[in-house]
């Protein structure tokens, strides 16, 4: 993906590396987890406030795709993009390594909204994130 409408950087810490000392697989999930929080901020919310208000937005599904290692003392860049699918919003996160601007991991995570315990239509992501969806 091209397009990016918000990035993050991080640092690889040296407890996120298994035994062949680069970063363990379900790490990478924390990356793009943690990025996506970042961006409900800059958008004016955060997961804390919307539940407050009987809003709940929660991961039905992740696809990583890993494409190159990270190893401890890396910074990369975590970007992303938004799009809707019914009543999904689909976060596009994709992983660089910023030594050498190498694709490291592509995610797709969807996710869903609920609304005092119910499954939305997805309109609380049509607010929250009107300026970025098209």
């Amino acid at each position: 993906m091209k397009n990016y409408i918000y990035e993050l950087k991080l640092k690889v810490r040296d407890y996120e590396c298994d035994l062949q000392g680069v970063v363990n697989n379900s790490v990478y999930q924390n990356y793009l987890e943690h990025a996506r929080h970042e961006f409900l901020e800059s958008a004016g919310s955060n997961f804390k406030l919307l539940h407050e208000q009987g809003l709940d937005a929660m991961v039905a599904r992740v696809e990583i795709d890993f494409k190159t290692s990270l190893s401890s003392g890396d910074e990369f860049l975590v970007k992303l993009n938004i799009d809707r699918d019914g009543p999904k919003l689909i976060f596009h996160e994709d992983i660089y390594r910023i030594s050498d601007n190498k694709l490291c991991a592509k995610g797709k995570v969807y996710t869903i909204c609920l609304v005092n315990g119910r499954l939305s239509k997805g309109e609380v992501f049509d607010e929250l994130f009107a300026q970025y969806l098209v």
